[in-house]
């Protein structure tokens, strides 16, 4: 500890090392949980954040001197366009782990998903999609895969994302034929969450850039007649090992990670997007222009970035939402950045 006279904990958590830059600007979804449901359901969905707000909604936490009254509170708003079914992806089960099967592409694509890969010129859906049912017995997995479409919010962006989306709930023949029956339809947020249900948020924080040990580790400063530096650690470490250890906070990438926030609750969900008129729109996003959804708390990420919905992973054992019920949320216009 140095020239401490106390012991103190570690400065910056070792859990989320190595701290990299992304690869992309989308996270990815590594985890899917199951769900108990006799009707297949998409288990994610996406939007983009269009940033905070505060709201009076009811206090659902059993115990606090606010339970069943009304509070003011810090919400999110994530704009969700709807999006659109253009394939479905077979998986089954090989040594190595999962791996795909085969796979069918809707004939009319969304706009703009030509900007992302060449298309084929020829398309036999009937085939693939025959060959997807007579392999049934081998698929373990079925998943969607959902196009973007940010022309329709305020990001104006022209090439959507792509990425895919487990089905839940039922048997492998109820989800293949509720797949087919949606191939090549929109599919709206409400669809797949509901109200006061709490669900997980995937996303990239914000770059910072390179930083130091101070701002990007939480170091303390040391004294001003300190030799050499003041804004780093003491030491590096013993003469033995005869190396620096990668638990000694060092300057590097600050930002632009990957995080997963849990169980986040929905407060609203709701289509009329005029309800929301702030003057002269949100900070750094403008006006919102189709579905929305309301979270309690914040979530990872800057202003027009995409983030992922995905059903809660470890959800609590309390039953939220029918402690919450259908809330009254009424977002306020002054907004924060």
């Amino acid at each position: 500890m140095g020239r401490r006279k106390q012991n103190a904990p570690r400065h910056g958590s070792l859990a989320y090392l190595p701290r990299g830059r992304a690869e992309r600007f989308e996270g990815r979804i590594r985890f899917w949980p199951e769900i108990s449901s006799a009707s297949p359901k998409l288990l994610g969905f996406s939007g983009y954040k269009v940033g905070m707000s505060n709201s009076y909604v009811t206090g659902d936490r059993r115990g606090s001197p606010t339970f069943g009254q009304e509070v003011n509170e810090s919400v999110t708003l994530i704009e969700t366009p709807p999006m659109v079914f253009c394939g479905i992806r077979a998986y089954s089960n090989v040594a190595s782990g999962r791996q795909a099967l085969t796979e069918v592409w809707n004939k009319d694509q969304p706009k703009g998903l030509d900007k992302l890969f060449s298309k084929p010129k020829y398309l036999n859906i009937e085939a693939s999609m025959k060959k997807m049912e007579e392999n049934l017995d081998k698929t373990v997995e079925l998943r969607a895969i959902l196009s973007t479409q940010p022309y329709l919010s305020s990001t104006y962006r022209k090439k959507p994302e792509l990425f895919e989306v487990k089905l839940g709930g039922g048997t492998v023949k109820d989800q293949f034929s509720y797949l087919v029956g949606e191939l090549g339809k929109e599919i709206r947020v409400s669809d797949v969450f509901r109200e006061s249900q709490l669900i997980d948020i995937i996303g990239i924080t914000k770059g910072k850039g390179i930083q130091g040990p101070v701002k990007r580790m939480g170091v303390k400063k040391l004294p001003h007649k300190s030799r050499k530096t003041v804004r780093g650690v003491g030491t590096l470490g013993a003469w033995t090992p005869h190396f620096v250890m990668y638990t000694v906070p060092r300057a590097g990438q600050m930002g632009f990670h990957q995080r997963t926030e849990i169980n986040k609750q929905i407060l609203k969900i709701n289509k009329d997007a005029e309800a929301l008129a702030p003057t002269g729109g949100f900070t750094k996003y403008g006006i919102v222009k189709t579905d929305y959804i309301v979270l309690k708390g914040s979530i990872p990420g800057p202003a027009k970035r995409l983030v992922k919905l995905r059903y809660s992973s470890r959800p609590p054992s309390v039953n939220i939402e029918a402690v919450a019920g259908t809330q009254q949320v009424e977002v306020q216009a002054s907004t924060k950045r």
